[in-house]
């Protein structure tokens, strides 16, 4: 029973190097506020086309490639990605792309209690 309360309490899945046929498989649930339909269609169509590539993983905590720091520079690379236009379809990207460039100006346009605080008493 104490072994069993050992690998519970482990932070990560991890593979037993002693078994061949042992992989570590993570997967990390995606915002509340995204579309669970289009959300899993991409991370399937993800992990599909890494399986059929035969990509190499990066090793455990290693990142290969920085996180987008807002929403617009997330859509840019939405733009970008031929497996987003390949799964979901031109029609849907661009809907989704509109929709959310919309929500990134009204957002970027608000003046933020911070703003007011720093900036209104210099005027």
């Amino acid at each position: 029973m104490g072994a069993l309360r050992r690998r519970r309490a482990r932070a990560h899945p991890v593979s037993e190097a002693r078994r061949v046929d042992s992989t570590r498989v993570e997967y990390r649930s995606p915002d509340p506020a995204a579309n669970p339909y289009l959300a899993f269609a991409v991370i399937l169509a993800a992990g599909l086309r890494g399986v059929r590539g035969g990509y190499e993983l990066p090793a455990e905590g290693e990142r290969t490639a920085p996180l987008p720091q807002s929403l617009a520079e997330a859509l840019d690379l939405m733009e970008c990605s031929a497996l987003l236009h390949e799964t979901l379809g031109e029609h849907q990207v661009e809907w989704f792309l509109r929709n959310k460039r919309s929500e990134w100006d009204a957002y970027r346009g608000q003046v933020t209690p911070f703003e007011l605080e720093r900036y209104l008493p210099l005027l």
